[in-house]
């Protein structure tokens, strides 16, 4: 498959051949048919890749602290070795994604009966199959892996295209929410970008009176389209003037700020425009030097939004699919994706002229490229994974469609790529130290390769559950495959030596793996993390005599943990 990655380092943006991500419980794996760039957010990305050390600096001081913080202790060369590192990994962009349940990575029948007996605890999302249309958060990829928690089924009357601005449609709802707006109430929404102009349609189905500020006019034409008055700084109108007119003198109920950008003043300005006891919600980002006065003299409140809603960032709810009970927690990133999908479904959501731009898949590093320059008018940015999409495919397509997304296109479903042309590869010698790398965290990228490639060591192929790492750190350090199945690495023959860096609570599996295949086995440390695992790996290494566990070997296979401190007390 192929993936769009960006290089922090140089600020490239390009498509990269990756193996097809390896299912995983709790996720669904999607075969991708659109997916949209979020043009604030990945426009700062591809602009913060293009700026030297420096800018890059003034961009971010908070990580100016942590390195100064870093040098002091580790010093200077150890923390630039770290920092060119973290650069010098690529990263996946994008966030807004539409596709189809692959057959591969759907929950299976069994886990699905298990998932819902635990859904009528409150416990886990369910109600996902092989073939299901679904918008998740997943990158700009042909297949992406996603937790369950962060996907949410299509209804049959809301195309691909519309669908796809559900998860920004829901990072302005989740600020809404946070605002608590009533029938009747007058908001300002500043910022009439993407998330602007959807909170903007989502404030007017609440029943408010909504004002939109923005410097580009083409922006503010469309906020009027969906009901919106508006106010442009940049010819000159006031915003705090034009919301104190709009709340006919009161002061405005509340501020959502949608913009993205370094000063203060949009903050300030919602505090003075705002009335006694306003509601301000920053779902954007803006500059934060407040002027006490503004807040206390009219004891306004001031909240940061994040992102999606409940369960954002929570490993137990994204990761580990502990959905938070409703009667407790109505509104989470789930559920607020699924009431953006019945807003569209309604119609008081209308997505459509939000879609400026189209590229095929291929094309995308020019989408971005048009990003960067700046230099043409744009707000939804669409990425279309196969010639003639679903656009606008309505309930009668639907079945054809669902039995289309069961079959994979030629190299989305392949969990293998070559990452040296044939013409590079080299044939192993006799006694030669072949090794197959299984996990390519940070300790085995950073120091366990580089050691073993410095030994002498031929780098064969190098696995890694979510793809895109092992391709990058594969690139790096030589390996001749990158792939997201053990099995590539239990299976080659031409392996005869498997270096495991994975989760602590997966190294006695893999181990043991490992030996049966006749494998010599480097285990970074502990070897496991129960004594029943422990006489596991015994048993297992003692079964094997002298000509190991496969009729080929030749050896019998050696267990190596890589303890670091070897030697202490």
């Amino acid at each position: 498959m192929k993936q769009i990655l960006q290089d922090l380092s140089k600020g490239d943006t390009y498509l990269v051949e990756a193996p097809c991500p390896a299912p995983k419980s709790g996720h669904l794996i999607i075969n991708t048919k659109v997916s949209l760039i979020s043009a604030g957010t990945e426009r700062m990305l591809v602009d913060f890749g293009r700026g030297s050390y420096l800018q890059k600096a003034r961009q971010q001081p908070e990580k100016v602290k942590m390195v100064l913080e870093k040098a002091r202790t580790d010093g200077f060369m150890a923390t630039y070795e770290a920092v060119r590192s973290k650069l010098e990994q690529p990263l996946p962009l994008g966030y807004c994604n539409v596709g189809i349940v692959s057959e591969d990575g759907g929950p299976k029948a069994e886990d699905r009966g298990q998932r819902a007996e635990d859904s009528r605890q409150g416990s886990v999302a369910v109600g996902f199959k092989p073939g299901d249309r679904v918008v998740s958060n997943g990158p700009h990829a042909e297949v992406v892996r996603v937790p369950e928690n962060l996907c949410a089924k299509i209804p049959d009357s809301v195309s691909d295209e519309e669908a796809v601005f559900t998860v920004m449609g829901a990072i302005g709802l989740q600020g809404i929410r946070l605002a608590q707006p009533t029938l009747g109430e007058c908001f300002v929404v500043t910022g009439a970008g993407l998330i602007g102009l959807m909170t903007v349609q989502l404030l007017r189905a609440h029943g408010c009176r909504v004002l939109a500020v923005d410097f580009d006019d083409s922006k503010l034409e469309m906020g009027r389209r969906f009901g919106a008055e508006t106010c442009n700084p940049a010819k000159g109108e006031d915003p705090v003037a034009a919301g104190t007119a709009f709340s006919r003198g009161r002061g405005v109920d509340g501020v959502l700020i949608c913009a993205a950008t370094k000063s203060s003043d949009p903050v300030s300005q919602a505090a003075q425009m705002c009335r006694k006891r306003g509601r301000i919600v920053l779902v954007g980002v803006a500059g934060l030097e407040l002027n006490r006065a503004d807040f206390y003299e009219k004891e306004l409140s001031f909240q940061v939004s994040c992102s999606y809603g409940p369960g954002r960032y929570d490993p137990e709810y994204e990761e580990k699919g502990q959905d938070y009970p409703i009667g407790y927690v109505r509104w989470t990133e789930q559920r607020n994706f699924e009431a953006v999908l019945d807003m569209m479904a309604d119609g008081r959501l209308d997505m459509k002229p939000l879609i400026t731009h189209r590229f095929a898949f291929e094309d995308a590093p020019g989408a971005y490229e048009m990003l960067a320059e700046g230099k043409e008018a744009y707000l939804g940015l669409l990425l279309e994974y196969q010639k003639g999409g679903d656009r606008g495919r309505r309930t009668e397509d639907r079945g054809q469609k669902a039995e289309d997304g069961r079959l994979r296109t030629e190299g989305r479903g392949q969990r293998t790529v070559r990452l040296k042309g044939e013409d590079e590869e080299t044939v192993a010698a006799g006694g030669e130290v072949v090794a197959g790398f299984i996990g390519a965290g940070n300790y085995a990228s950073r120091v366990l390769i580089p050691a073993f490639k410095a030994a002498g060591v031929r780098l064969e192929t190098i696995v890694t559950s979510g793809a895109t790492s092992g391709v990058i750190h594969g690139k790096k350090a030589g390996f001749a495959y990158a792939s997201t199945d053990v099995d590539a690495i239990l299976a080659n023959d031409k392996i005869n030596t498997v270096m495991i860096a994975t989760q602590h609570n997966t190294h006695a599996d893999f181990v043991i793996k490992a030996l049966e295949a006749g494998k010599h086995v480097f285990v970074e440390k502990p070897l496991s993390i129960t004594f029943e695992e422990m006489e596991r790996i015994q048993s297992t290494f003692d079964s094997l005599d002298s000509s190991g566990s496969l009729p080929s070997s030749a050896f019998r296979p050696l267990l190596m943990v890589g303890f670091n401190r070897r030697f202490a007390p």
